[in-house]
This record gives structure tokens, sequence and C-alpha cells, in this order.
């Protein structure tokens, strides 16, 4: 009997969980499930640049472990852009990691900011590098 997943930390959760080739309709298509935790891995990896060991301890698991995960999404991907396949993003042992940036304040405080928070824990003023509008990130 094989050990229960360890939970892996995941930034967010995926705001897209679906993908099919464009003119075909769905109901004849085969689907391949990426799980969440594998769509975290090749974001790391692949759209960050980051190394499999930095990318492991943000994900909570081995460099091992995140290898595999990595190498688990890579043949996913690959097999529904190939075979033309649905690909749903769905499952997986997952966690969400509080997200957290360094904020510095016209005050000159340095502190690691959680997104939620809107101003200084030291001035309570609300201008500063990290204080400025952001895009929505898959982060």
């Amino acid at each position: 009997m094989p050990r229960p997943k360890k939970f892996r930390f995941i930034s967010a959760s995926p705001e897209v969980t679906f993908f099919k080739p464009s003119g075909v309709p769905k109901s004849i298509l085969e689907e391949v499930n990426l799980e969440v935790d594998e769509l975290e891995a090749v974001k790391l990896a692949d759209l960050e640049g980051l190394y499999q060991e930095d990318a492991a301890k943000k994900m909570n698991v081995s460099r091992q472990t995140f290898g595999n995960i990595l190498v688990s999404a890579h043949k996913k991907i690959a097999e529904a852009i190939v075979k033309g396949k649905v690909l749903r993003i769905e499952g997986g042992a997952t966690e969400l990691k509080p997200s957290e940036e360094e904020a510095v304040c016209e005050c000159g405080y340095k502190w690691k900011k959680l997104l939620s928070e809107k101003e200084c824990p030291k001035c309570r003023n609300q201008r500063g590098k990290g204080f400025g509008r952001r895009r929505r990130q898959f982060n």
C-alpha cells in the first residue's frame, strides 16, 4: 500500500481549469487530467525559471519529488497538445500558501507583506515600494 501524498503548497488556485483544441466539440475528445500541483510545478520551473531545489522548497516537497511532479506534468501537457485532447486541471493534494512580498514604506521600514495588507505596520502609511496597483498574477 503506497504512502499517502504529502500536501503540496500552491500559491493560488488556477483561474483557468480547462483547455481544448479549437473547432472540435468537447463531446468527442478524450481528456487528460493535470493535477493542480503539477500545474504549480510547471509554473515555478518553466514560467518563473526557478531551479528545482528552490521550487521544491516553495511547494514543501523534496527536490526529487518536485522533479517527478514536473516530469509527469510535462508528459500530460505534451499528450494533450500532440494528440489533441482536452486538458482538465483539477485535483491533487494541495494547500494554499499565503503570498508574501517585500514592502518598503516611505518611512524606511521594510517587512514581508502579505498581499492582503494595505498599510505599513509601523506608521500606517499606504505609500512606498510594494503598495502600487497589481496586475492579476498566477503566483
